[in-house]
């Protein structure tokens, strides 16, 4: 069996949420996580007011960072709005210290950039959304064109959709191929696009039209890697940026 049985009672899940996020690359994982035996999923922000997705989705957040219980698993996603993240120095403490304490540590598309520049991802093989792949070395990570990457206890997920199929690799970790496996087949994934287009395939010329549409966030989002890069090679925690970490109760580090 792949995987870990899961020998206590209650599994902590939380996926971080904030404003400018992109809502599918959590809530893609949350709808499969949630069902997991034992789950209690933790929505995880600095209060319980409600947030905004990049694309006008209101969120509500469930968990204020502290009052974050010890993480089996923290899950960062990623959207437009991570770049501001990365310069708040209350998140990236928690999310330092979140991620320091728990078993897996997880991200779906460009969210692996806020676990990188929290220190997080040093040496480790991360997926990341095609757009920004490259990027990530900026941050010490090792990017891999995979939609699913597994190192060590970190997991990873490709761009956006890619959430879901990361999630039952999780589910597998967590508790064992059998249940991803029901799990997969209760929530009938079974996925036919109804176009076969993929950054591998795609015409040239369309992916030079996207990637020059995109060039501003790709630029702002190198900039904000930069700087949290700097913070890094620095030696300056992000909880000492913060003034002391924030979140999680004590526990094992990682």
């Amino acid at each position: 069996m792949k995987g870990n049985d899961v020998s206590k009672e209650t599994l902590e899940i939380g996926l971080l949420f904030f404003p400018g996020m992109t809502q599918l690359d959590v809530t893609g994982p949350f709808e499969v996580l949630a069902r997991l035996p034992g789950a209690r999923i933790h929505l995880l922000w600095k209060s319980l007011d409600p947030i905004t997705s990049d694309v006008g989705l209101t969120l509500m957040p469930t968990t204020p960072f502290a009052e974050c219980p010890t993480l089996d698993v923290l899950c960062v996603g990623g959207g437009p709005g991570q770049m501001a993240l990365m310069d708040d120095p209350e998140v990236m403490a928690f999310v330092a210290d979140a991620g320091a304490r728990a078993r897996y540590v997880t991200s779906v598309c460009a969210g692996c950039f806020i676990l990188a520049g929290a220190g997080l991802l040093t040496g480790y093989r991360s997926a990341c959304h095609w757009l920004s792949r490259d990027q990530l070395a900026v941050l010490g990570a090792i990017p891999v064109k995979d939609r699913i990457v597994v190192d060590r206890n970190r997991i990873s997920g490709g761009g956006v959709t890619a959430g879901i199929d990361f999630a039952f690799e999780v589910a597998a970790q967590l508790c064992g191929v059998d249940i991803a496996r029901r799990l997969q087949l209760m929530l009938e994934y079974d996925p036919k696009p109804p176009f076969d287009i993929t950054e591998d395939n795609a015409p040239a010329e369309l992916l030079a039209e996207i990637r020059s549409a995109a060039r501003p966030m790709l630029e702002e989002r190198l900039r904000s890697s930069e700087r949290a890069a700097a913070r890094l090679a620095a030696g300056q925690p992000q909880s000492d940026v913060a003034g002391g970490a924030a979140g999680c109760s004590a526990g094992a580090p990682q």
